[in-house]
């Protein structure tokens, strides 16, 4: 059993740390129990089920740092796994933007854990791959997909007395559907702390119904173009920006949030101001941890507000440097949203595109955060209000800075890889050339 409870696993955290001679300590204690089904050609083709566990030392001389991990934790075990940190500490050379230890921390409720995701059996599983196989099967679609369920821990102390705990428990699931003649293709993500809110009869019938609604997609004349961004697609670009508030990047000049002629954009306008993105470990929706791996605390944070840049993350080093709080990144990633459903998207746009999702996203320009990448899943040409035809893929080259001053209308919020992010319709979304992949 890989999982520990806060008791026990202090224990073995207070006995290892009990074997330092070094300068500083710190240890970390994670474990998981999780389990799996992945069928393809609507036929399971592997299930198993994991058990893990790893104890992991830093020891530091000094600025000079050394770790080492194992997966034993009998005292012989844990001996020898801090004496090679140490070991390896004192062969390496000096940090000089190692920050010390970090002494007892405050830390919010975590609300990461549901016993029912953590009792997820194998028989839900199969129901699972049955709920997507069956009715795929009816509708000459063939399915491939993946569930993993897991419930974990971490823990972590120093020898300066922090001592942090938390467990936590997730659902993924994913799922592709092809049209039998090769010409129609959807797909579907769901994922969640509480398997009570996953209902795998409604998403695999989403991407059954894209699967055989894009078929003999039509092609039209790359351009700009009114579009409807999913979730699932509106994440990716939105996670991609988010990397460049790095203060420390910014202050550099090496990313878009740095100013010309020195400084960041912090409290600068940078998009629509109906643009609202924060964070927040305890929202009920997107729970996360309360503290990350240097056992910073997290709370909920504006990133921007109102259009403007409200923050940036600092980690310890840079924010010593800068005289300022350490300001970690966050968890999670909420967008504030509307209340329009996806009809009520398409109901109100004239001529556009209905993007289901984005992929392989790459950076062109670093300073206008600029990327491109190509449209997949089912891709609808709107016209008057509704879908008319699907189209064929496009390969876009859009910045997310551009597209959220483009920002015509948000819809409802759907969680979408631990985030919440909004439907988006957005104007002039430039689709550079057409591509044949289904």
């Amino acid at each position: 059993m890989a999982i520990y409870t806060k008791d026990e696993a202090k224990q073995i955290l207070e006995k290892a740390l009990s074997y330092s001679k070094a300068d500083g300590c710190e240890i970390n204690l994670n474990g998981s129990e999780s389990g799996n089904i992945r069928y393809a050609r609507n036929s399971v083709s592997t299930a198993g089920h994991r058990s893990n566990q790893t104890l992991a030392v830093q020891s530091n001389f000094g600025k000079k740092v050394g770790v080492a991990t194992i997966d034993e934790f009998d005292d012989a075990s844990l001996q020898k796994v801090v004496a090679a940190a140490e070991e390896l500490a004192q062969l390496s050379p000096e940090n000089p933007e190692f920050m010390g230890l970090l002494g007892p921390q405050q830390y919010l409720d975590s609300k990461t854990f549901v016993q029912s995701t953590a009792d997820i059996k194998p028989e839900f599983r199969t129901s699972v791959a049955a709920a997507s196989i069956d009715p795929a099967s009816k509708k000459e679609v063939t399915a491939a997909g993946f569930l993993d369920d897991s419930s974990n821990f971490q823990a972590m102390m120093n020898s300066k007395g922090l001592f942090a705990y938390n467990q936590s428990t997730n659902v993924d699931f994913t799922v592709t559907m092809r049209s039998n003649d090769g010409t129609g293709s959807g797909w579907v993500s769901r994922d969640y702390n509480d398997v009570r809110k996953f209902d795998a009869v409604e998403a695999s019938t989403v991407a059954i119904n894209k699967a055989v609604e894009s078929r003999n997609a039509k092609a039209i004349e790359p351009g700009r173009y009114t579009v409807i961004l999913e979730p699932a697609a509106g994440a990716q670009l939105i996670g991609n920006m988010v990397r460049s508030f790095n203060a420390r990047t910014a202050d550099e000049g090496r990313s878009f949030m740095s100013k010309e002629g020195g400084g960041n954009k912090l409290g600068e306008k940078i998009v629509d101001e109906r643009v609202q993105l924060y964070s927040d470990p305890q929202n009920s929706e997107v729970p996360v941890g309360t503290w990350n791996g240097e056992g910073m605390p997290l709370k909920k944070t504006d990133w921007i507000k109102d259009g403007k840049v409200a923050n940036l993350a600092y980690d310890r080093y840079w924010a010593s440097q800068k005289g300022v709080a350490p300001n970690p990144f966050p968890g999670n990633l909420i967008m504030g949203g509307g209340d329009a459903s996806l009809d009520e998207l398409i109901k109100s746009t004239r001529r556009g595109v209905l993007v289901t999702r984005l992929w392989y996203i790459r950076t062109v320009d670093p300073q206008t955060l600029l990327y491109t990448g190509l449209t997949r899943d089912g891709t609808f040409f709107i016209e008057n209000g509704r879908i008319k035809h699907p189209v064929k893929n496009f390969r876009f080259n859009e910045s997310p800075i551009i597209m959220l001053n483009n920002l015509e209308a948000l819809g409802e919020q759907v969680r979408i890889n631990g985030n919440l992010i909004p439907y988006m319709k957005i104007r002039d979304f430039t689709f550079s050339s057409l591509s044949d992949a289904v």
